[in-house]
């Protein structure tokens, strides 16, 4: 059995989309805004891992509803909208992902890739020394789903930096 933990959504301006959700359906923010900029970071993160390494400059908060569900709001700032996924010619508008909470992470996205779906990242580790991992896959539909080894609040809350 999986659990529904959050759902990705593009927007034009996190902090605006910040502020509506929270104003307007009581979503509270746990974690960032966050910016990276790959000129500055010099590493890849986990977006670009999915996407490809032409995405260059975004920002990203995580919000949570009063169940622990949660959504992250992602605005891609360089290049912007339409998202394409690497090795693709899919284009994404405002829906981005969903995400799930599995027993084992690895063990599942090797089901969902048996299955017809694809792996589109490898296994990261959000909190090095700490058992939290997410991987991105793709159903056999062509839509996103990351799975996560534990909530998103446990994922990010109280996160530094």
């Amino acid at each position: 059995m999986v659990a529904i933990t959050h759902v990705g959504l593009a927007v034009p301006d996190v902090e605006e989309a910040v502020q509506w959700y929270g104003k307007v359906l009581g979503f509270k923010l746990i974690s960032g805004p966050y910016t990276f900029n790959a000129e500055e970071e010099k590493a890849e993160n986990m977006t670009q891992d999915l996407l490809g390494s032409h995405i260059k400059k975004m920002k990203n908060a995580h919000m949570t509803a009063d169940n622990q569900v949660g959504i992250e709001l992602f605005e891609f700032n360089k290049p912007q909208r339409p998202l394409v996924l690497k090795d693709s010619d899919e284009q994404y508008q405002s829906y981005f992902h969903m995400c799930l909470i599995a027993e084992d992470v690895e063990k599942l996205a090797d089901k969902i890739e048996q299955s017809g779906g694809k792996k589109r990242s490898q296994v990261w580790n959000t909190r090095p020394g700490k058992p939290y991992y997410l991987v991105y896959c793709e159903d056999p539909f062509g839509n996103i789903i990351e799975l996560y080894s534990h909530s998103t609040e446990l994922m990010y809350g109280n996160r530094e930096g």
